[in-house]
């Protein structure tokens, strides 16, 4: 088998936009996604999401044009082999760009096999329990009416995105337990909190019998997270968009700076990366809480990945639903009994409504046979 072609799509489709943290405008949210042709008519698609402030992202895509041509005439099912040769050599580059590169290879790897990409991975189960994870929304009020909403459709577990200031944050956190003694709960602070704060809201959390704090410092601070996470007994976790390679993901694990890690297949780059990534993390006695915010092929990526093993606890469900399954003709949606399922067709197991897709690209090229990069042709 062989890579014939390559197109790369940049899309908006967002009507209204949206943020998490008070100190955060309202960001755009970027769908860039691949499609390789091979010369067995199998299409291998990826996607990765990307925020924004005041325009999309292209410079993902602009990243790949450097790599593309590099793939032209490959064989798709040698990974390894590839990724090594579009590895960052004198300058770094985006690990989306990798990760798309990667996904869709192993999306074109399990039709081949005729498996979904979970199985090929080692498929540990063939569900997970979710979480319904919020944007910021204005007032407390509001937060409980999605409580109120996402306990009917089923979801045990809800995790909020904040105003990211310890006061008001907390004064969340007590409304939503007085209100739903018995639902799970996480909070994530976006990397905004110092050292004290971190502290102090982690032990008010705990008392209150939050599942985890996520993301009160930089995910770099190790110092900073070390004494958190030896301060108190909830579960402490970094954001997962900061660590973007193994060896510093293996320093952070044998060190103990956090209770559990974090990472996306996005970040860390890719479905390859992303399960190494998991298994650093079981052998050093952690569960990987990977992230699955963003579209449906980015997060169905991820799901794949908590497939393959037993040390991630739940499944990211974004909200709201609408945003992210723009262009797709399969979806993500948890069910009543609070868990998401594995998909059942072989690849990602996505299929992608190309048709609606297309009528909001924002940007697009392609790599043909000859190496060359031009114009996607619809």
């Amino acid at each position: 088998m062989k890579i014939e072609k390559i197109e790369v799509f940049v899309i908006g489709p967002e009507d209204i936009h949206y943020t998490w943290s008070e100190d955060i405008p309202e960001v755009y949210q970027s769908n860039t996604l691949i499609r390789i042709f091979t010369d067995e008519n199998i299409i291998g698609e990826a996607a990765v999401w990307n925020a924004t402030y005041f325009e999309y992202d292209k410079y993902t895509a602009e990243s790949l044009k450097n790599l593309l041509p590099i793939l032209i005439g490959k064989d798709p099912l040698n990974i390894e082999k590839i990724l090594y040769e579009i590895r960052p050599r004198v300058f770094p580059q985006p690990p989306g760009a990798q990760a798309l590169i990667d996904n869709a290879l192993w999306d074109i790897k399990g039709k081949k096999n005729n498996l979904p990409i979970y199985k090929l991975l080692g498929g540990k189960r063939d569900k997970i329990q979710s979480y319904a994870s919020t944007v910021m929304y204005d007032t407390i009020d509001e937060y409980l009416k999605v409580i109120e909403e996402m306990k009917n459709q089923g979801f045990k577990a809800v995790k909020f995105h904040t105003y990211c200031v310890p006061k008001k944050d907390l004064e969340l956190a007590k409304a939503a337990r007085e209100a739903f003694p018995s639902m799970s709960f996480m909070l994530d602070a976006e990397n905004n909190y110092d050292l004290e704060s971190s502290i102090n809201v982690a032990k008010e959390l705990e008392k209150l019998e939050y599942t985890w704090f996520e993301a009160p410092l930089p995910d770099y601070d190790f110092k900073g997270y070390k004494k958190i996470t030896d301060s108190v007994g909830i579960k402490i976790i970094p954001s997962g968009n900061w660590v973007v390679d193994l060896e510093r993901f293996s320093e952070a694990i044998e060190n103990k700076i956090w209770s559990a890690t974090r990472t996306d297949m996005a970040m860390i780059g890719g479905i390859t990366n992303g399960k190494k990534a998991m298994d650093l993390s079981a052998a050093g006695g952690l569960d990987c809480e990977i992230m699955s915010w963003g579209y449906t092929l980015v997060s169905v990526a991820n799901l794949h990945l908590m497939l393959s093993s037993n040390n991630c606890s739940y499944y990211e469900q974004p909200l709201p639903y609408e945003t992210f399954e723009f262009g797709m003709k399969d979806v993500l949606r948890t069910g009543r009994d609070g868990y998401m399922y594995a998909p059942t067709k072989p690849g990602l197991g996505m299929e992608v409504n190309w048709e609606q897709m297309k009528t909001k690209i924002i940007y697009s090229f392609l790599c043909d046979t000859n190496k060359k990069i031009g114009n996607v042709h619809a």
